[in-house]
């Protein structure tokens, strides 16, 4: 049979992952790679897991390893909305929906708010996960740029002025590909842009416990609230994705969205039809480990130390290593930093020649909208231990500096 033919139209709009195959190369031995949103794995909380899973199996075996509420476990998602609750703002676990991975948001999302050629703002560039997950139903972008200060909410009215839009699609903190972080300023102009136009923003935050200098910035669903001069996310447009993935591990595949509750409804009607509920065992590992609070809070402190140990050790042999044409974004905070070449060099065969020194890096023509972004890649800094950090760059340098002296 020709398959070819069997297919729904959406799926021509459907591509495989640029960073998954790129990550295949990376499994290569002596492969350096900056190219995956990976997480540290000498720091997963294994010791951790082993003693929290004997607990639930002892305690609640027959419990966790039986089919559970689409909704999530009520204990996990209590948790969730007592620690979102910040100053004025409180959220309910009603509020809560718990996913597996925030990525299942985005899906989600698309189902119950999306219809073809829907209008969506994006950052540009912005989360290749998201065009993925969006593109098959024929989503019309539209592109706000951004600077060292994240998205130019300056910029952004105009594009609301036609009234067509959707939603506004969002990453405010060390977004990904930059690294980038919207002000707060510009959070404080979002918000008030949202109360003035009653748009739906998604609000994407799996980095957002990673920051290295200073406090947490506010997110945009906290500003959105006390701009509206509101306690209830209920008043709010915004749709909030979290993840344990970054703070504990990825494997787990442990998220949640908070929303107002008419959403909450429409999106557990989606998940019952997509996978019925997020793994029970999973959610009652997670809540076992950060239930008190303290092992999480002591666990994501050392996560930041470390990253911002990397980060500091990479984006210095960087000035020192890689040509002064090139330039880079220096994020205070998350996993990557985004790398921007002369106009004339093309990422793609950038990383071919990466590879044959054997460093791997992603690039970020395929999170740009329109046709721009052929001279930048993503560079992770959390994955690679210190000496790989110095090595791989190294590498990089003399390869973009021999690429330069041969145009």
């Amino acid at each position: 049979m020709n398959w070819d033919n069997r297919f729904a139209s959406r799926t021509a709009q459907m591509k495989r992952s640029t960073v998954r195959e790129i990550l295949k190369l990376t499994a290569q031995p002596g492969v350096i790679s900056f190219a995956g949103g990976l997480p540290a794995p000498e720091f997963f909380p294994v010791d951790r897991i082993r003693e929290v899973s004997d607990i639930v199996l002892a305690e609640r075996g027959r419990e966790v390893l039986q089919y559970s509420t689409s909704e999530g476990m009520p204990e996990l998602r209590g948790w969730i909305a007592e620690r979102m609750s910040k100053g004025a703002l409180k959220i309910s676990p009603d509020n809560i929906l718990i996913l597996s991975g925030s990525q299942q948001a985005l899906d989600l999302v698309g189902r119950v708010l999306l219809d073809e050629r829907d209008v969506v703002i994006v950052e540009n560039p912005t989360y290749v996960g998201m065009l993925s997950a969006w593109k098959p139903y024929d989503i019309q972008f539209t592109a706000v740029p951004t600077d060292q200060d994240g998205m130019i909410v300056d910029e952004l009215e105009p594009l609301l002025q036609p009234g067509d839009a959707k939603m506004l699609y969002t990453i405010p903190s060390f977004q990904n590909p930059q690294g980038t972080t919207m002000s707060r300023p510009r959070r404080a102009k979002l918000a008030a842009l949202l109360q003035q136009y009653n748009l739906p923003v998604y609000e994407d935050d799996p980095y957002g416990e990673l920051y290295f200098d200073g406090e947490k910035m506010p997110s945009v669903l906290e500003m959105e609230a006390a701009q509206r001069g509101t306690t209830s996310i209920e008043d709010c447009t915004t749709i909030y994705a979290g993840t344990f993935s970054k703070t504990l591990t990825p494997g787990l595949r442990v998220g949640w969205v908070a929303a107002a509750y008419p959403v909450i409804d429409k999106l557990v009607q989606a998940k019952q039809a997509t996978d019925l509920h997020t793994s029970t065992l999973s959610q009652f590992i997670t809540y076992e480990m950060i239930r008190d609070g303290k092992f999480l809070d002591d666990h994501v402190a050392n996560l930041r130390k470390v990253y911002r140990e990397r980060r500091d050790l990479m984006l210095a042999t960087m000035d020192r290593c890689f040509p002064a044409e090139v330039t880079w974004t220096r994020p205070s905070g998350g996993l990557f930093t985004m790398v921007t070449m002369p106009e004339h060099l093309n990422a793609v065969d950038v990383l071919q020649e990466a590879l044959k020194q054997n460093v791997a890096f992603v690039p970020c023509d395929g999170f740009f909208i329109g046709e721009t972004g052929h001279n930048t890649f993503r560079l992770n800094y959390s994955n690679a231990r210190p000496e790989m950090i110095v090595t791989g760059i190294e590498r990089l340098g003399a390869v973009l500096k021999s690429l330069l002296t041969q145009a």
